[in-house]
Protein backbone atom coordinates (compact mmCIF):
# COMPACT_ATOMS: atom_id res chain seq x y z
CA UNK A 1 0.00 0.00 0.00
CA UNK A 2 1.49 3.65 -0.95
CA UNK A 3 2.08 5.84 1.49
CA UNK A 4 0.06 8.48 0.96
CA UNK A 5 -3.08 5.76 0.87
CA UNK A 6 -2.17 4.51 4.57
CA UNK A 7 -2.39 8.82 5.32
CA UNK A 8 -5.66 8.77 4.14
CA UNK A 9 -7.30 6.04 5.52
CA UNK A 10 -5.57 6.25 8.91
CA UNK A 11 -7.52 10.34 8.18
CA UNK A 12 -10.69 8.96 7.61
CA UNK A 13 -10.70 6.15 10.06
CA UNK A 14 -9.45 8.46 12.54
CA UNK A 15 -12.17 11.33 11.96
CA UNK A 16 -14.90 8.76 11.96
CA UNK A 17 -14.20 7.75 15.37
CA UNK A 18 -13.82 11.33 16.54
CA UNK A 19 -17.14 12.09 14.74
CA UNK A 20 -19.05 9.02 16.80
CA UNK A 21 -16.75 10.00 19.98
CA UNK A 22 -18.61 13.71 19.78
CA UNK A 23 -21.81 12.20 19.06
CA UNK A 24 -21.78 9.69 21.92
CA UNK A 25 -20.83 12.93 24.31
CA UNK A 26 -22.82 14.83 23.29
CA UNK A 27 -26.01 12.03 23.34
CA UNK A 28 -24.91 11.21 27.16
CA UNK A 29 -24.14 15.19 28.27
CA UNK A 30 -27.84 16.25 26.97
CA UNK A 31 -29.67 13.10 28.43
CA UNK A 32 -30.66 11.52 25.95
CA UNK A 33 -31.65 8.25 27.58
CA UNK A 34 -34.03 5.36 27.06
CA UNK A 35 -37.47 5.93 28.53
CA UNK A 36 -36.75 4.44 32.64
CA UNK A 37 -40.44 4.71 33.74
CA UNK A 38 -41.86 1.86 35.74
CA UNK A 39 -45.04 1.30 34.15
CA UNK A 40 -43.81 1.90 30.60
CA UNK A 41 -45.84 -0.63 29.07
CA UNK A 42 -49.63 -1.95 29.19
CA UNK A 43 -51.66 -4.40 27.70
CA UNK A 44 -52.91 -2.53 24.52
CA UNK A 45 -55.95 -4.51 24.67
CA UNK A 46 -56.97 -3.54 28.28
CA UNK A 47 -55.58 0.35 27.73
CA UNK A 48 -59.43 1.02 28.66
CA UNK A 49 -59.32 -0.60 31.92
CA UNK A 50 -56.26 0.45 32.73
CA UNK A 51 -55.60 3.93 35.02
CA UNK A 52 -55.11 6.55 33.98
CA UNK A 53 -56.57 5.66 30.50
CA UNK A 54 -59.83 4.43 31.32
CA UNK A 55 -60.43 8.42 31.98
CA UNK A 56 -59.03 10.03 29.23
CA UNK A 57 -58.76 14.15 29.40
CA UNK A 58 -57.44 16.52 31.48
CA UNK A 59 -57.31 16.38 35.41
CA UNK A 60 -55.84 18.23 37.76
CA UNK A 61 -53.32 17.38 40.02
CA UNK A 62 -51.34 18.18 43.61
CA UNK A 63 -48.14 17.42 44.69
CA UNK A 64 -45.95 17.48 41.50
CA UNK A 65 -43.82 19.97 39.20
CA UNK A 66 -47.24 20.33 36.61
CA UNK A 67 -50.63 21.56 37.38
CA UNK A 68 -52.40 19.05 34.69
CA UNK A 69 -52.56 15.59 33.42
CA UNK A 70 -53.35 15.21 29.53
CA UNK A 71 -54.33 12.02 29.03
CA UNK A 72 -54.76 10.58 25.19
CA UNK A 73 -55.85 7.34 24.05
CA UNK A 74 -55.07 7.27 19.71
CA UNK A 75 -57.16 4.28 18.14
CA UNK A 76 -58.82 4.04 14.24
CA UNK A 77 -58.17 7.23 13.16
CA UNK A 78 -59.39 9.29 16.30
CA UNK A 79 -57.77 10.60 19.26
CA UNK A 80 -59.61 10.71 23.12
CA UNK A 81 -60.56 12.84 23.93
CA UNK A 82 -61.64 15.18 20.94
CA UNK A 83 -61.16 18.66 22.31
CA UNK A 84 -59.62 20.02 25.39
CA UNK A 85 -59.73 23.18 27.34
CA UNK A 86 -56.19 23.82 29.12
CA UNK A 87 -56.11 27.68 31.27
CA UNK A 88 -53.63 29.59 29.68
CA UNK A 89 -50.22 29.73 31.82
CA UNK A 90 -50.32 25.83 33.17
CA UNK A 91 -47.65 23.33 33.23
CA UNK A 92 -49.54 20.20 31.81
CA UNK A 93 -47.93 17.03 32.13
CA UNK A 94 -48.98 14.99 28.56
CA UNK A 95 -49.66 11.05 29.02
CA UNK A 96 -50.72 9.25 25.63
CA UNK A 97 -51.31 5.63 24.70
CA UNK A 98 -52.27 3.69 21.51
CA UNK A 99 -54.74 0.62 21.61
CA UNK A 100 -53.90 -0.87 17.72
CA UNK A 101 -51.41 0.63 15.65
CA UNK A 102 -48.27 2.93 15.87
CA UNK A 103 -49.60 6.83 15.49
CA UNK A 104 -48.26 10.28 15.67
CA UNK A 105 -48.80 12.83 18.38
CA UNK A 106 -47.37 16.37 17.02
CA UNK A 107 -48.56 19.56 17.78
CA UNK A 108 -47.16 21.84 15.33
CA UNK A 109 -45.60 25.10 16.23
CA UNK A 110 -44.65 23.66 19.46
CA UNK A 111 -42.07 20.76 20.14
CA UNK A 112 -44.64 18.29 21.45
CA UNK A 113 -43.74 15.08 18.68
CA UNK A 114 -44.33 11.63 20.18
CA UNK A 115 -44.65 8.15 18.80
CA UNK A 116 -47.34 6.51 20.12
CA UNK A 117 -47.46 2.70 19.83
CA UNK A 118 -49.55 0.29 21.04
CA UNK A 119 -49.51 -0.49 24.89
CA UNK A 120 -46.31 2.07 25.39
CA UNK A 121 -46.70 5.08 27.79
CA UNK A 122 -45.08 8.11 26.39
CA UNK A 123 -45.21 11.22 28.42
CA UNK A 124 -44.12 15.01 27.56
CA UNK A 125 -44.49 18.32 30.08
CA UNK A 126 -44.99 20.82 28.38
CA UNK A 127 -46.30 24.79 29.47
CA UNK A 128 -49.09 26.67 27.80
CA UNK A 129 -47.79 30.19 28.02
CA UNK A 130 -50.14 32.13 25.46
CA UNK A 131 -53.82 31.89 24.61
CA UNK A 132 -54.11 29.65 21.29
CA UNK A 133 -55.30 26.38 19.70
CA UNK A 134 -53.36 23.74 18.75
CA UNK A 135 -54.23 21.47 16.45
CA UNK A 136 -53.17 18.00 17.31
CA UNK A 137 -52.01 15.66 14.10
CA UNK A 138 -51.22 12.05 13.31
CA UNK A 139 -47.71 12.14 11.89
CA UNK A 140 -47.17 8.52 11.34
CA UNK A 141 -48.84 6.53 8.73
CA UNK A 142 -51.92 4.61 10.57
CA UNK A 143 -54.50 4.00 7.55
CA UNK A 144 -56.65 4.84 5.45
CA UNK A 145 -57.99 7.16 7.34
CA UNK A 146 -55.14 8.77 8.72
CA UNK A 147 -55.26 11.97 7.04
CA UNK A 148 -58.91 12.53 9.31
CA UNK A 149 -57.26 11.84 12.71
CA UNK A 150 -56.70 15.50 14.33
CA UNK A 151 -57.74 16.66 17.75
CA UNK A 152 -57.94 20.20 19.40
CA UNK A 153 -56.25 22.00 22.46
CA UNK A 154 -57.46 25.48 23.35
CA UNK A 155 -55.61 27.41 25.73
CA UNK A 156 -57.77 29.40 27.45
CA UNK A 157 -57.84 32.55 30.13
CA UNK A 158 -58.18 31.34 33.51
CA UNK A 159 -61.63 31.31 35.08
Amino acid sequence: MHKYEKLWLSVGTGSLIVFLVILIITGLHNGHTPAASGREYINPDKVDQIEPFNKPGLHKVKGKNYDYELVFVASAFNYQPGNVEIPKGSTVKIIATSKDTLHGFNLPGTNVNMMLEPGHISEYVKKFDKKAEYLIICNEYCGIGHADMKSMIKVVDKK
